[in-house]
């Protein structure tokens, strides 16, 4: 398979055209410069850095304890890494709901502090009007809606949203609201397959699906799902390798060749003139070596001609 890197920067405009064109759009977590890097060089357009690294990278249960610093150190790597693809930075819980001033200050700091692309945040009507200041503002949105793990206790867990027609037309009011509001893309979260197309097709921006079926305008996978780097797997994503099987084989591998004397070997170690060795062995005072033996030693040292192997 061959890679196809994105020929430059990707911009909101480029992925608006994508949906017009009825081009599905790639988005992919990233937490770190090489896997920015790596999926940069493979041709994704969109790196989401999530707040999910609260649980994926942190080991937190929830992605409620991240702050505006863990985001914008992670996002800081992610940029450095993604010379074409477009960086998306979440704002983490707490960063936007006390207002959109407050949310405005947060989306300017992690903006300038990161150089991230665009900022994206939790949360349909109730967001709408934060949205469109922090557009007003020159800064680029995407929104989110159907389950929004920052808010996974008011929703009793991970479970599926818009299955009832209530919830349903909520959640196309949510979408246009976001729409209106100036978001550029809304990503929908654990929504039934017909509810994400219905409103696929009543907003005019991309919708960017995750559990959320195969109609969406594109699709946003966890790297570390995509990777198979921890046990279980959602139902909503597909291992496409199992790097954490073989990152652990290479670790027991490795522990055994160091308990064995097997690494290192001659091959991975490094040698020294014989000359330069035998003058640093004599400078090395013993029982019978004075210091100032030791002194004449290291001038003879210092002024030997210089030996390779």
């Amino acid at each position: 398979m061959s890679a196809t890197p994105t020929k430059k920067p990707v911009t909101v405009v480029d992925l608006q055209r994508m949906r017009e064109q009825g081009k599905p759009i790639t988005m992919l977590t990233a937490y770190d410069y090489p896997t920015a890097k790596l999926a940069d060089q493979a041709g994704i357009p969109i790196l989401l850095v999530g707040d999910s690294l609260g649980m994926v990278v942190l080991g937190y249960d929830s992605t409620v304890p991240v702050t505006v610093d863990d985001m914008i150190h992670h996002g800081k790597a992610v940029v450095r890494g993604a010379g074409h693809a477009h960086v998306v930075v979440d704002m983490p819980f707490g960063s936007y709901q006390g207002g959109w001033q407050e949310a405005l200050r947060n989306a300017t700091r992690i903006m300038q502090e990161t150089g991230c692309g665009s900022v994206k945040l939790e949360g349909g009507e109730r967001s709408a009007e934060t949205v469109r200041h922090l557009v007003e503002a020159g800064i680029p949105v995407m929104g989110h809606i159907g389950l929004t793990p920052q808010s996974v206790n008011a929703f009793g867990g991970f479970r599926v949203q818009g299955k009832t027609p209530r919830e349903a037309v909520h959640l196309i009011q949510d979408a246009k609201a976001l729409a209106e509001a100036g978001a550029y893309a809304i990503v929908l979260e654990l929504v039934p397959t017909a509810l994400a197309h219905m409103i696929t097709q009543r907003v005019s921006v991309p919708t960017i699906g995750i559990g959320a079926g195969p109609f969406c305008s594109g699709q946003v996978q966890v790297v570390h799902d995509l990777l198979g780097i921890y046990e279980g797997q959602p139902k909503h994503a597909r291992r496409f390798a199992e790097i954490g099987q073989a990152t652990q084989q290479a670790m027991i591998e490795y522990r055994e060749a160091v308990e064995t004397a097997a690494f290192p070997t001659a091959a991975e170690s490094f040698y020294m003139d014989e000359h330069a060795l035998e003058l640093i062995r004599s400078m090395t005072p013993s029982a019978e070596q004075d210091m100032s033996e030791a002194e004449r030693v290291l001038r003879d040292l210092e002024d030997a001609p210089t030996r390779s192997e």
